[in-house]
């Protein structure tokens, strides 16, 4: 019965981790050619501390825990790149980005654990 529990549980966060409908998922790979368009733009949502550690020029650094406070300072109608380090909260951030109205939303698939460049 315990098992069964657990099933539900882990499903129940999977699903909620899924993203939601026109949250696309690109690779580190794909992202690599995107990094010189100035029509995107890019946030990485990991903390400050991580960001400082090693990240992406391109990407402003907005952690997920004040992501929702600063949605005014971005803009809706532009293409939005969600970056973290495994692809778990920016994951979260695509979902709430969207949910906020954001028009084109991609969330990058295993975050800068992947990254090489």
């Amino acid at each position: 019965m315990e098992w069964i529990i657990m099933i539900v549980i882990i499903a129940f966060f999977a699903w909620r981790m899924m993203p939601k409908k026109g949250v696309k998922s690109i690779s580190t790979e794909e992202l690599k050619g995107m990094l010189k368009d100035n029509s995107k733009q890019f946030i990485d949502v990991r903390t400050p501390a991580e960001y400082k550690g090693r990240h992406i020029s391109e990407f402003k650094n907005i952690p997920l825990n004040i992501l929702k406070s600063k949605l005014e300072t971005l803009d809706k109608e532009k293409e939005t790149v969600v970056l973290c380090q495994s692809g778990m909260r920016s994951s979260q951030a695509a979902n709430l980005l969207k949910k906020a109205g954001f028009s084109n939303v991609i969330n990058v698939r295993g975050g800068m654990s992947t990254w090489r460049g």
